[in-house]
């Protein structure tokens, strides 16, 4: 399988990570190298890519028209991981493993939103369902500005299914929910062996993916709307779970 990832984050940070086949990378004619391009072509060459100028308009085809910079890479198919490899990279780093788990979100840019905040707080990698939910596609490459490059995605047929898995090993499944059997935010004990569960857009949680949690929590409100994206509110509860391990890992300040 061959699809073009585009946007300048997402194609230096694809070219970083090392990790898919590279075909070729595309420059809109009369683009100016400089800055992240210069970085973007230095790490094509460091890969033997081959660059090759082009109208415009041929990647506003390739991309669909999306906001694509003037960048575009020709790659083979995104690496998934088996959801062993996921539990082996919390043993790697000698750390509690640190999950997340999509529950058939079908928008790209709320899972690009929170594979990236996924990546910033050091998860050891992310569970979906094949079918009916998003995969990683350009468009969710895009939307997380490459970060996903950097993680282990698993997909797994039954998502019960490996949640009971993931049980199995000692981690505790908590899932971002409302309900009067929820507890606030700043009342769960986060540090400790988790993978957070994110319902879908409109539909929250799947019943049996809802009873197979341990823990239900939400995040209190006091304004006219009554809930929050949920990119906004799983980008909360990681940085939250993240805070709880005492920033684990933490290596620089960003912005």
């Amino acid at each position: 399988m061959t699809e073009y990832l585009y946007g300048r984050w997402s194609v230096l940070e694809s070219l970083h990570a090392g990790r898919r086949e590279f075909q070729q990378l595309l420059l809109a004619e009369g683009i100016d190298e400089k800055g992240i391009i210069e970085n973007i072509l230095e790490a094509a060459r460091q890969h033997n890519v081959n660059v090759r100028r082009v109208p415009r308009r041929v990647i506003d085809d390739l991309s669909s028209n999306a906001n694509h910079q003037g960048v575009a890479l020709r790659v083979g198919a995104y690496p998934y991981v088996e959801l062993d490899t996921v539990l082996e990279n919390a043993a790697a780093r000698n750390e509690p493993p640190f999950l997340l788990v999509l529950d058939l979100l079908k928008d790209p840019q709320n899972v690009g939103a929170l594979l990236r905040v996924a990546d910033a707080v050091g998860v050891h990698g992310i569970v979906l369902q094949e079918r009916r939910g998003v995969d990683v596609t350009a468009s969710v490459v895009n939307a997380s500005s490459g970060a996903v490059e950097h993680l282990s995605v698993s997909v797994v047929a039954n998502l019960v299914t490996a949640m009971r898995r993931l049980k199995e090993e000692g981690i505790w499944l908590v899932g971002l929910d409302i309900g009067p059997d929820t507890v606030t935010l700043d009342k769960a004990d986060l540090n400790r062996p988790i993978a957070l569960v994110m319902g879908s857009e409109g539909d929250g949680l799947r019943r049996l993916v809802r009873e197979t949690c341990d823990m239900w929590i939400t995040l209190p409100m006091r304004g006219h709307v009554g809930s929050l994206n949920v990119a906004a509110a799983g980008s909360i509860a990681l940085y939250a779970a993240w805070q709880a391990r005492g920033w684990q890992g933490w290596t620089r300040p960003t912005i």
